[in-house]
């Protein structure tokens, strides 16, 4: 038996397992019974919270002296992520709630690395992304039997984003959008319409997962190749509506994007793994 707690960002929703000393083992099946939304819990994705200094994996990433707590996030599927926007603001909130953090500023490792994390004892969290990056690499996405251009964004994880005229061209996503060519681990795919000034609307294509109801990392790529496509120089802030609710997105004049929005906690448990 193991503690868990239930939590969603803008319905981006994880089991978290509490792991402070490093005692529970995640293989991939294991990661795929607990997310099953019928026969486990149910979730998009596993986070396992553990000190930084009680995981191998932890200790011996970038940034590891610099942090308590390490963020091992489990898509679906199984796979290991490097990021989760969304996964890492319930982490947060959860490390408060349960009095093992304190409101403020709260260092987080990732696989890609330290993440500055800002929260109050209540309220929206705030994390500080890192530059987004743009490869120049040309991309193609195909669904049915459409196809679109799509710009490449690096959030620490990959995207292709695709600007499209209703969100409802991208068919049920029940399966992978193509890409050409293909990213070697595979990619989140993102197709965004614009709402309005600086407010956009999106749905994504999670690659472990399938499409969820939000993706933190996803909307903050939709936000820097919006930002870029518009001729915007200088920071920054849009506005990303997902299908679980609104999140917003700031690029600073260092180039750092922000991603802030809620993080709730619904139900905390025993689990059998």
């Amino acid at each position: 038996m193991t503690r868990f707690v239930k939590g969603h960002g803008t319905e981006n929703d994880f089991v978290l397992l509490p792991d402070p000393e490093g005692a529970v083992r995640l293989d991939p099946a294991t990661v795929v019974a607990i997310c099953d939304r019928r026969a486990g819990l149910g979730a998009d994705g596993v986070l396992r919270v553990v000190r930084t200094d009680a995981d191998e994996e932890a200790r011996g990433l970038p940034g590891a002296d610099g942090t308590t707590w390490f963020m091992d996030y489990r898509n679906a599927d199984g796979s290991a992520a490097e990021m989760c926007g969304n996964g890492i603001r319930v982490v947060a909130r959860y490390l408060v709630d349960a009095g093992l953090e304190p409101a403020g500023d709260l260092p987080l490792l990732t696989r890609d690395g330290i993440k500055a994390v800002r929260l109050g004892a209540v309220g929206d969290v705030t994390v500080d992304m890192g530059p987004a990056r743009l490869p120049a690499t040309e991309h193609k996405v195909t669904v049915g039997d459409r196809s679109w251009p799509a710009v490449e964004v690096d959030m620490g994880n990959p995207h292709a984003v695709v600007f499209v005229d209703d969100l409802a061209e991208a068919g049920d996503l029940l399966a992978a959008p193509v890409v050409e060519p293909a990213f070697p681990d595979g990619a989140n795919v993102e197709f965004a319409v614009r709402v309005g000034d600086q407010h956009l609307a999106m749905r994504v294509h999670e690659r472990g997962v399938g499409e969820t109801r939000s993706c933190g990392t996803g909307a903050c790529a939709v936000m820097v190749a919006a930002a870029r496509r518009d001729g915007v120089t200088g920071p920054s802030t849009y506005v990303v509506d997902v299908p679980g609710g609104r999140l917003t997105i700031t690029e600073r004049a260092d180039g750092h994007v922000e991603l802030a929005g809620p993080a709730v906690l619904v139900a905390e448990g025993d689990l059998r793994v």
